[in-house]
């Protein structure tokens, strides 16, 4: 078995954007696939599409949640990602974190609600003194401030890796939401039936500043400078471009 990369125990950075929707979904799941494998190793990843786009949970209804029909007329990809959590709309000013970590059987990520606690508890501490404001965890993987949500986080397990991500919305047009997504059918109950654009708000926070206060919080050791461009590229057209797969369910 050749080791594509890492393997020390340190989480490497990846910064990187791709072209396409399809393809920056697709390097998450490659990447939790090579860490699962073992030749891989743990990652952590920004990227902010420089296109709108929306993304389902893998196991969310696109006529549930999505108002197709606008998207269609406007050109909006529909997609779907490969772990849970709700449907969200991407585009400039969503800047994209990945974490591609190794399960310990006997330590914070031993189970989902173990994982959540501790990266959204630890999270939610760092970006308090980063944002110069209380950052609360609420419902079950949002962060918010004064009530109002900047962050959702989701996440997907292997035996023995686990994927987990989540968005912060930096400088958003949140009135984009409001026309290319339905109410959730499933909402915490601290959003009290709010409208998307009453329920969300972006921070203004600079992409350096979350960027750092996130490397510095995991202890990123060095950049990764080996992508499996060809297995990303595949998997994209194999999956995501598909609607067999982006329109299931």
């Amino acid at each position: 078995m050749t080791v594509i990369w890492g393997g020390d125990g340190h989480l490497k950075l990846l910064d990187h954007t791709f072209p396409s929707p399809e393809e920056n979904l697709a390097c998450d799941e490659v990447l939790l696939d090579l860490c699962e494998s073992g030749r891989g190793c743990e990652v952590l990843r920004f990227w902010e599409s420089p296109s709108c786009f929306v993304v389902l949970g893998s196991s969310n209804k696109v006529h549930e949640e999505i108002n197709v029909d606008a998207c269609n007329a406007d050109g909006i990809p529909i997609l779907r990602r490969h772990s849970g959590g709700g449907t969200v709309l991407q585009g400039p000013g969503c800047l994209n974190y990945s974490l591609i970590l190794r399960i310990d059987p006997h330590g914070a990520t031993r189970n989902i609600t173990a994982t959540t606690n501790s990266i959204m508890n630890r999270h939610a501490e760092a970006f308090s003194i980063s944002l110069n404001a209380r950052v609360e965890v609420k419902g079950s993987s949002d962060l918010a401030i004064a009530g109002r949500k900047f962050s959702g986080n989701a996440q997907r397990r292997k035996l023995k890796a686990l994927f987990f991500h989540g968005t912060f919305l930096l400088d958003f047009d949140l009135a984009l939401m409001e026309r290319y997504l339905k109410m959730p059918p499933k909402q915490p109950d601290y959003r009290a039936r709010r409208r998307h654009v009453d329920f969300v708000r972006s921070i203004g926070a600079d992409r350096s500043l979350l960027k750092g206060e996130l490397k510095r919080h995991w202890n990123v050791a060095e950049e990764l400078t080996l992508i499996p461009h060809q297995r990303i590229a595949e998997l994209a057209r194999e999956k995501y471009s598909r609607s067999e797969w982006n329109f299931k369910l």
